[in-house]
């Protein structure tokens, strides 16, 4: 019997049939099929250094986009996870709109159209 939450958290990322499955027969998987069933995003090389590797580009990636709108992004999806989706998509509206109010909007359409990299603020 799974604790910390693993009978709540395992059906939400792989689905209630891949979790009964892996939580009945106790079956160890690999990297590999964990990934392919979306329990991890990524499988790296087993060495530290591939690890960071992989993990700075992600951060890197996250780092060039607007700083409100990951983080109103996060907090749509972490709130909206916890709801029914007419709730979700509710939540998402009223992030999209407060997104759209920011400086960092602005600055973002005008990088696309002017082709250079944006400068966000977080404002």
């Amino acid at each position: 019997m799974p604790g910390a939450g693993g009978t709540q958290r395992l059906p939400r990322l792989v689905g209630l049939a891949k979790a009964k499955e892996l939580i009945f027969t106790g079956r160890i998987i690999t990297s590999e099929e964990a990934a392919a069933i979306g329990l991890v995003n990524r499988v790296t090389d087993d060495t530290q250094e591939a690890l960071m590797r992989e993990a700075k580009e992600i951060a890197h990636q996250i780092m060039a986009k607007g700083p409100m709108a990951i983080s109103l992004a996060k907090m749509s999806m972490n709130l909206g996870c916890e709801t029914d989706i007419n709730t979700g998509l509710m939540i998402e509206r009223l992030a999209q709109t407060i997104a759209f109010s920011t400086q960092d909007r602005k600055e973002g359409t005008a990088a696309f159209l002017e082709k250079r990299p944006a400068d966000f603020k977080g404002r």
